[in-house]
């Protein structure tokens, strides 16, 4: 495995990051009521908060079970994609082909933070 020298590096991080900024034209044309504290809101954040997790995790450079937590966040941010896509596809804001597509790339994002945290528990 090659070193991992910033999270920039991480391949989860940039896959992550990708998402996040491909998402958010899809967002800006939900309706009004889901952009604050609905739907596109919960979506930002998820979406935002694995790459935001993942640097804090190993912008602390603490210890493996402080790293392990900030990953552990970050995958259950990922899971919460599905579900907001789910909800983004059957509410007719997103194309249900883009919602395959993107719930496909988000858990592949899950399998690299899985894999990660083997490597780092084993």
């Amino acid at each position: 495995m090659a070193l991992i020298a910033s999270v920039k590096d991480f391949k989860a991080f940039q896959e992550a990051y990708l998402l996040a900024v491909e998402l958010r034209p899809y967002l800006k044309n939900l309706p009004q009521t889901e952009q604050y504290g609905g739907i596109a809101d919960q979506m930002r954040r998820a979406s935002t908060g694995i790459c935001a997790n993942l640097a804090e995790g190993f912008g602390k450079n603490q210890s493996k079970p402080e790293l392990l937590r900030y990953i552990r966040i970050a995958r259950g941010s990922a899971h919460e994609m599905d579900l907001w896509l789910n909800f983004a596809g059957d509410f007719g804001y997103i194309d249900k082909e883009v919602v395959n597509n993107l719930r496909t790339r988000y858990e592949h994002v899950c399998k690299l933070l899985n894999g990660f945290e083997r490597s780092i528990t084993q």
